[in-house]
């Protein structure tokens, strides 16, 4: 078949790369414009241009998704599907209906669970064992279209949502592919989502990771995990911010109650990890990232920072935390 890819982030590379490899034909390939990144705030390309561009497929990168331009554009390339993977847009009801076969958009969850932005981040914050793919036909609403495929990918206990993007977006190009050919083939029929069952995962902001110490040991570790790399899930330790970037339950401490320490109390500390007294249990902090620093193990952060036994952690005056 003849298909347009539309996708713009990493998460969506393994798609297009599936696509270029399979017996289909990409026709044109549909990116956000180029934007500027990081602190000097350089122009670069997204990850989805940059594959295309390796591969001199045509690209074309609309500032208006709506524009008559565009649209005359995806016309002329004449598509019998247009796959999407993260583009980051919702389509309007005219290209919804412009290629014969639909468009087709591969999602990283098990629909109807976790429709929305971020299906990855929310099924580790909610400690789910296992997650998926689903391929489905795209209509107007939000990942509300029939499926086509799923297949279901396990979790691993400490896996980050960056290490499962990676694998999910492996899989989801594959699972692309299969859902193309057998479209083409008119073997596949697509299956209404049972909308009563619908969970959301709605964009995530920078104060979605202040960590609630009064959750238990196990809830924040998964909210750690979730949160990894953006925006990661963060506490104050005299005024100053500070991301934990690594934790888990403190097995060891589990079996003891604390003497009535409240949430946030520094239990325990070093050489390679500090203890932390949370609303059930106890959090063990292995890798942490300073405010304005790297990344770095608590090791690390012990040499150039002194956290003492019955210190506590916790949220800054909700003014400050505003400008963060």
């Amino acid at each position: 078949m003849r298909v347009v890819f539309m996708g713009t982030p990493v998460f969506a590379v393994p798609s297009l790369e599936a696509l270029a490899k399979s017996d289909h034909q990409v026709v044109g390939v549909v990116t956000q414009p180029d934007r500027p990144k990081g602190r000097g705030q350089a122009v670069v390309p997204c990850p989805v241009k940059e594959l295309a561009v390796a591969r001199e497929l045509p690209v074309s990168q609309p500032e208006k998704i709506k524009s008559p331009e565009f649209f005359r554009q995806l016309s002329d390339w004449k598509p019998d599907v247009i796959a999407v993977t993260a583009f980051g847009r919702f389509l309007p009801k005219a290209i919804l209906g412009l290629p014969p076969m639909g468009c087709v958009n591969v999602h990283g969850s098990l629909l109807p669970a976790y429709r929305g932005a971020a299906p990855i981040q929310w099924a580790l914050i909610h400690g789910d064992p296992e997650t998926g793919i689903t391929t489905m036909l795209m209509d107007e609403g939000m990942d509300t279209g029939a499926v086509l495929l799923q297949q279901t990918v396990p979790i691993e206990p400490e896996e980050t949502s960056l290490e499962l993007g990676a694998r999910l977006a492996k899989v989801g190009g594959a699972l692309l592919v299969e859902t193309l050919t057998r479209l083409a083939e008119q073997s596949l029929v697509p299956r209404e989502q049972d909308h009563t069952r619908a969970t959301s995962a709605p964009l995530l902001k920078k104060e979605d990771g202040v960590i609630d110490w009064t959750q238990s040991a196990t809830e924040i570790a998964n909210r750690i995990r979730g949160l990894s790399p953006w925006p990661g899930s963060y506490t104050f330790h005299h005024e100053h911010r500070l991301i934990i970037r690594k934790g888990r339950v403190d097995a060891q401490g589990a079996a003891d109650r604390s003497d009535g320490q409240r949430p946030g109390t520094i239990l325990a500390v070093g050489p390679k990890s500090f203890c932390v007294e949370t609303g059930e249990g106890r959090l063990e902090v292995l890798e942490v990232q300073p405010a304005n620093k790297k990344r770095m193990s608590v090791e690390q952060f012990l040499q150039g920072h002194v956290l003492r036994v019955h210190e506590t952690l916790g949220p800054r005056p909700e003014e400050r935390v505003a400008n963060y």
